[in-house]
């Protein structure tokens, strides 16, 4: 600020020229006229100093109010880019965790091709690297291939992800010092987890270009403690652990240095000498701030360029004083047309901005259109393979009966013959509702339920199953109670996974001498179906329960049928579970949540 004694230096001095031209010679009229003009110098000396007075006084608040706002605009741009990018790249690990090709390399443990598929999202989806790591924390897959094979297990991003059923956000400090930002969440298969996607993110491009201005920025976790900064040896610290390290005015003037260094130019540092302003803004993201440091430097520049034109004005027009208000006017209609022209730029850099994440916009939804298309065609290949999977049952039955009435028409026993028609007749209206149930699979649609007697629907699957277990010539042992035992759901469905259970169970004893199938129901807490068989069991539990996993030769099955039955089991709120029994072969037991009798009324 300057004080009013420095603005009066340069009045005096004038006045003192002025004063010493005048001639004493010339008697009362030039002693008259130079108490005249002494008088109106004096009073033109008092004007231009209360004039530079409060110009002054003006000019400083004001220019400081338009770098105080010009300050606040650039953290609110800072501030909504870095939010922006935050929010971009949280998207990013929610859809990879669907992608159907990272989950199937990672339970086939097949990783040639993934880490060249990752390198594609990093071009295409613009972050800065993607890792996805085994259910161990061992990378297997990495866009930056000298990561391939490293252990992540104890990092905190592996840890959070495992523990959580959201992305979870990690600022993470490693062994060099450096702060690495990334977003990870857990990938899952069967409701059990197979790995991490780990996406980085890149905010160390936002210290590049608040470090190209001269001021001193910085942004603070909700501990305090600085994550992003101008200054790179603040990052880690406390706001005063980092202000003793280096202070704002060095800080500054080390980002001016650098800023000279690009372009060429030379910079006073004694320029630095005067205050800072300090400034602070919240970040909506998980309690961080955003602090920023503007000196006075450019204010006192401005003023002390203004006050000096003033001072000139008045030293080289004193007489003038109509020139003087002109020429304040014209002052303060320059610092207009700057402050318009200030405004236009910070308008042509919002709509720059605007457009930017316009188009980062589309592209994420070009990102998620593709994502979601490749997931449909998934579903629609598995469902055709479940259609055949599925029908091939009741077409075999269907020849059996056509077979056995071919025999009773040539025997001429025709009733016979259409009790086997009939039969047919009730195939083929089973091999729709199959075919119908068959979409919700792939659709994940819901049909209404409705009770369903368990005893009748093992009963109803054993009669579809009669001719295989005719031919087999299997024991069957059925263990069913005397009252109903009820539970909420679609029977043509609960029906579809007890004959997979049972075909299971006859395709597992094909080696045995002494085939035998023991069918158990009981009613507890929940209705457990329980089908045993004495085959040799199950070789491996982890899979089994996995898509086209199967142990039986080509052509004899594409291993849908238990996955599917797992996923309807899992839709009616049961779960259906597998082991090798104590004496031998395999059980399947299927869990349903019980419907007590006010509920089965109230259902119905």
């Amino acid at each position: 600020m300057l004080e009013a004694g420095d603005d009066q230096a340069y009045p005096e001095a004038m006045s003192g020229d002025i004063i010493t031209t005048d001639s004493p010679s010339d008697g009362g009229q030039g002693s008259g006229n130079s108490w005249r003009v002494r008088f109106a110098v004096f009073v033109l000396i008092g004007f231009a100093v209360a004039a530079v007075w409060s110009t002054n006084a003006l000019l400083t608040e004001r220019f400081t109010e338009t770098t105080r706002n010009q300050a606040e605009v650039r953290m609110t741009l800072y501030s909504g880019n870095l939010t922006s990018e935050l929010q971009r790249a949280s998207i990013v690990p929610q859809l990879l965790a669907r992608d159907p090709a990272l989950i199937g390399a990672l339970n086939s443990n097949d990783h040639a091709q993934t880490s060249s598929r990752l390198i594609t999202y990093v071009d295409e989806i613009g972050v800065s690297s993607l890792l996805l790591l085994d259910r161990e924390g061992r990378a297997v897959a990495a866009s930056d291939r000298n990561l391939i094979g490293s252990q992540h297990r104890p990092n905190p991003y592996f840890l959070n992800a495992i523990r959580s059923n959201k992305s979870v956000f990690t600022a993470f400090k490693d062994e060099n010092g450096a702060i690495t930002f990334s977003y990870s969440r857990k990938m899952e298969f069967a409701s059990s987890t197979i790995g991490v996607i780990v996406v980085s993110v890149d905010l160390q491009q936002f210290e590049n270009r608040w470090a190209s201005i001269s001021d001193a920025v910085f942004v603070t976790d909700s501990e305090g403690i600085i994550l992003l900064a101008t200054e790179p040896s603040w990052r880690g610290l406390k706001e005063e652990d980092a202000l003793a390290v280096r202070s704002v005015p060095s800080a500054i003037a080390r980002a001016i240095q650098t800023t000279t260094d690009w372009v060429s130019l030379t910079t006073n540092a004694s320029l630095l000498g005067g205050g800072v302003m300090r400034q602070e803004a919240r970040i909506p993201f998980q309690g961080w701030k955003m602090t920023s440091f503007t000196t006075f430097t450019s204010v006192r520049q401005k003023v002390n360029g203004v006050l000096a034109l003033e001072i000139m004005g008045f030293a080289i027009l004193m007489a003038l004083t109509f020139y003087f208000l002109s020429r304040k006017a014209q002052v303060q209609s320059l610092f207009f047309q700057q402050e318009s022209a200030d405004l236009r730029q910070l308008n042509q850099r919002l709509q720059r901005e605007v457009a930017e994440r316009e188009k980062a916009e589309k592209e994420l939804e070009v990102a998620e259109q593709t994502l979601a298309q490749s997931s449909k065609l998934a579903a629609l290949g598995e469902m055709s393979a479940a259609v055949s999977h599925e029908l091939n049952q009741p077409l075999a039955a269907m020849k059996t009966y056509l077979a056995g009435a071919r025999l009773l028409l040539r025997r001429k026993r025709p009733e016979e013959a259409i009790s086997s028609f009939q039969r047919i007749d009730d195939l083929i209206e089973r091999m729709g509702a199959i075919t119908k149930q068959l979409k919700s699979y792939a659709r994940k649609g819901g049909d209404e339920y409705a009770p369903v007697d368990m005893r009748d629907a093992a009963n109803s699957a054993l009669s579809m199953m009669e001719p295989q277990l005719k031919q087999r010539h299997v024991e069957i042992t059925k263990t069913l109670p005397r009252e109903p035992v009820f539970v909420l759901g679609d029977r043509v469905r609960i029906e579809q996974v007890i004959i997979n259970l049972f075909r299971n169970a006859l395709d597992a004893t094909k080696t045995v001498t002494d085939p035998q199938i023991d069918i158990l129901l009981a009613a507890g807490d929940t209705a457990t179906l329980s089908v045993r068989d004495n085959g040799a069991g199950i070789e491996d539990l982890d899979s089994l329960f996995e898509p086209f996993y199967t142990t039986k030769q080509a052509g004899d099955g594409v291993g849908l049928g238990l996955a599917i039955s797992s996923g309807i089991v899992n839709d009616l709120g049961g779960r259906l579970t597998a082991r090798n029994a104590a004496a031998g072969g395999a059980v399947f037991e299927v869990r349903l949540p019980i419907l007590i009798e006010d509920e089965t009324k109230a259902a119905e």
